[in-house]
């Protein structure tokens, strides 16, 4: 009969990650027709994989209740531990805690042993970490590890795996941790483990390493979980944690444009129902390229949404603020979270916008005491990006002292470790610092050398504010009229500057397109340079705008 012909299509589908095509066949049997709870279970899996959340949760739960009158424990306790796992993710904990319950109870009435007793300890083990209890959560995920291998299941083995690594990051133990997450990688890439857990580990991997600055260990696993993605291009659960982890290493490494195609993807992906709480990173991550290019609207209408997603937009909304001149309001808001947050992790990513909003308001000790922490966690947690961003706060400090000799050694190790990680914004800003002690010192050439190099760097990365505030060091007088530019001209520049379009240019200034052309080609000429960047590089360098 054809049904029959449509699910062993879907099957044979299944088998080769072919989920889509899974999802078509299945459904054209007609779900009616669909009398094994197995055919059913990959027709729920096909759908929650091509992005049907919703229906593909409603048929495991009907799945498991197929599974259930065929007295079928095992693969009913699978099915409500999955549900669970979901519905935790997606922050549905009541719903999530209601089929853990139901499972347990399964298994405590059964007899039998099965790999799902495994199963059903990953949630007692989560709980004790999120608990702090990091040795206990070890020990259990440890005994997940045993029953996995004993029952020779793949996936119950690396999702242990996963779990220790966690813990023993919890517990500061890091070369041990990390171990643990290459051994589950391995497993992941091998092809070993269900799309399920291989989406899951990849995610939970990548950031655990993001959040230590293991950021070789990230930027190797993200390639992979690219690929992965990439391969499945029917995936939609993942896909857009993938895009978040990937523009996290684009804008470390200056590409910051690709980053925010990434995160405007992202930001649409994980907002779709059932929305995923790791909008408000995408969010968070795409306001803080756009204040570092000085879209201050953009950004903060951006920090806002991170909020709205549960993340908090700190110390990012703070340094614009600043930016802003509000800096009073910056100063309490960064105050505030500097005294609420004790997390390592969480503090390791707030000192350092705390430290430079202290600079600026020269509470001079206060960033001292900022950069001599970043140090200590630096070394706990083996992070050359954490000792660079110290030692560039120590630095910045030492030129505000006035202490110029160790406030260049300190810049010199910093700008190494930067170049090591290929953190271009860091590079440049360390630059710029450098260049402002060898002029204190009188190496003039030293520092034309490193002005000019941080110059250049914020002008590739589209650094309008750094830019800005180069050329207000440098130049503390105002020119009129350089470069014989006419005040439309000098009015254009200002708009290329922003990254307006010329179709922009001329609706916002009430003229035609080919006026505009003709301006820009003048202002061009003008400055002797053959790009819209280059012009905006050489109006901050001269202070034009």
């Amino acid at each position: 009969m054809a049904y029959k012909n449509f699910i062993n299509q879907g099957r044979d589908f299944f088998k080769k990650d072919r989920w889509q095509e899974a999802y078509d066949a299945l459904n054209k049997a007609g779900r009616e027709k669909i009398s094994e709870p197995e055919d059913l279970e990959l027709l729920a899996l096909s759908a929650y994989l091509t992005g049907r959340e919703s229906e593909g949760m409603e048929l495991l739960a009907n799945v498991y209740t197929a599974y259930l009158n065929k007295n079928n424990i095992a693969k009913a306790v699978y099915c409500a531990f999955w549900l669970g796992m979901i519905f935790m993710s997606q922050g549905e904990k009541a719903q999530g805690s209601g089929w853990f319950a139901r499972a347990n109870r399964i298994i405590e009435n059964s007899n039998e042993e099965c790999v799902e007793n495994g199963y059903m300890l990953i949630p007692q083990a989560l709980q004790h970490m999120y608990a702090g209890q990091a040795q206990k959560a070890y020990d259990l995920f440890d005994r997940i590890v045993q029953l996995g291998l004993s029952f020779h299941n793949p996936d119950l083995t690396t999702l242990g795996q996963l779990g220790c690594g966690q813990a023993l990051i919890f517990s500061k133990k890091i070369d041990q941790g990390t171990k643990f997450f290459d051994e589950a990688m391995l497993a992941v890439i091998s092809n070993e483990t269900s799309p399920l857990v291989s989406g899951l580990v990849y995610c939970a991997v990548i950031e655990a390493c993001q959040k230590i600055f293991d950021l070789n260990r990230a930027r190797e696993w993200t390639n992979a979980l690219s690929k992965w993605c990439a391969e499945h291009k029917e995936l939609v659960p993942y896909r857009g944690q993938c895009l978040v982890r990937r523009a996290e290493i684009m804008q470390l490494n200056g590409e910051w444009q690709k980053a925010i195609g990434q995160l405007k993807h992202a930001c649409s992906l994980l907002t779709r129902p059932p929305a995923e709480t790791a909008a408000g990173l995408a969010y968070y991550q795409y306001a803080e390229i756009c204040r570092l290019q000085g879209d201050y609207v953009h950004a903060l209408e951006l920090y806002s949404q991170a909020s709205k997603w549960g993340f908090n937009p700190q110390p990012g909304l703070a340094l614009l603020r600043f930016a802003q001149g509000k800096k009073d309001v910056a100063v309490a808001a960064v105050a505030q979270v500097e005294k609420e947050k004790d997390d390592l992790i969480a503090r390791s990513a707030l000192l350092p916008g705390y430290a430079l909003i202290m600079i600026e308001s020269n509470q001079i000790d206060l960033a001292q005491k900022a950069a001599d922490e970043l140090y200590t966690i630096a070394e706990t947690f083996r992070a050359p990006l954490l000792t660079a961003r110290a030692a560039q706060i120590s630095g910045h400090v030492l030129l505000v002292k006035g202490d110029y000799h160790t406030a260049l050694k300190k810049l010199k190790n910093a700008i190494d470790l930067f170049n090591d990680l290929d953190d271009l914004y860091d590079i440049a800003r360390t630059r710029m610092l450098l260049g402002q002690v060898y002029q204190k010192l009188g190496d003039k050439d030293s520092a034309m050398l490193e002005s000019e190099n941080a110059r250049r760097l914020f002008s590739q990365l589209g650094a309008l504010p750094d830019l800005k505030k180069m050329a207000a060091l440098q130049s503390p007088q105002k020119q009129t009229r350089p470069f014989l530019l006419t005040k439309r001209e000098t009015e254009v520049l200002g708009m290329l500057a922003k990254g307006q379009t010329n179709k922009k240019i001329a609706t916002d200034l009430f003229l035609s397109e080919r006026t505009v052309d003709r301006h820009v080609s003048n202002i061009l000429s003008k400055l002797g340079v053959a790009s819209r960047a280059a012009a905006t590089a050489l109006a901050y360098k001269h202070n034009l705008l």
